[in-house]
């Protein structure tokens, strides 16, 4: 079978486009959507693998793309590799124990992404009214300021699960928290220097406490932003 008519048969025989797939256009006029997964230079030109949504794979040419097509595979350019996880001193704890609620119940947060600079620790508990009065304060500064730069993470003194998710549901809670197991484990390792709830703790990544900022959210805004 002649290289035209391997192409176009592949070229027909492939399916609707899915996120990382766009369509091609060959050389006669014939389109199909593949994903573009990496380019070779082969006695001079440029040459593409492409994936298909059967899971098959067919490799092409610039030459056998249409003027424009092949422009995009001269300059096509793999992607850039994830950033790595920034370490923090608090990822014993945190990584796999953080929960957020969702649908009214607490669900696990499988991949939770390290802030970029700084964790701020809510230590409250749904008993406490001055907790109570202040936490829709905080879920209104939460919504208004997050970023990539922080993270907010509920440490909670509650005697039960349904008490901490009760407290959540009823104050529309937007941040993770930490699992209620987990908070005696935690406040054993990083002493805060909490004395009384509601309490709102800076830390930079390595555990640097810059003090109580409940009472001075707009200071907080300026360092988190």
């Amino acid at each position: 079978m002649k290289i035209r008519s391997i192409i176009t048969a592949l070229l027909l025989t492939a399916l609707p486009t899915l996120a990382d797939f766009r369509t091609w256009t060959n050389s006669e006029g014939q389109t199909a959507d593949l994903e573009l997964r990496s380019v070779e230079e082969v006695d001079g030109e440029k040459v593409g693998l492409f994936g298909m949504k059967s899971g098959r794979s067919v490799r092409l040419k610039a030459s056998q793309l249409s003027a424009q097509d092949a422009e995009s595979l001269e300059a096509w350019k793999p992607a850039e590799s994830a950033k790595p996880a920034k370490e923090t001193v608090f990822g014993k704890v945190l990584d796999g124990n953080l929960v957020v609620l969702t649908d009214g119940r607490f669900k696990d947060i499988k991949d939770h992404k390290t802030p970029e600079k700084y964790y701020v620790f809510y230590y409250t508990a749904s008993w406490c009214p001055p907790c109570r009065t202040f936490t829709p304060t905080l879920v209104s500064w939460y919504n208004k300021n997050k970023n990539d730069n922080f993270e907010l993470v509920l440490i909670s003194s509650d005697r039960d699960k349904d008490a901490m998710l009760n407290y959540a549901k009823d104050k529309k809670m937007p941040w993770p928290q930490l699992a209620l197991d987990e908070s005696g484990k935690f406040k054993a390792a990083h002493d805060h220097g909490v004395r009384g709830i509601p309490s709102l703790i800076l830390c930079d990544l390595n555990g640097r406490n810059y003090g109580n900022f409940r009472g001075r959210l707009d200071e907080l805004t300026e360092m988190v932003k």
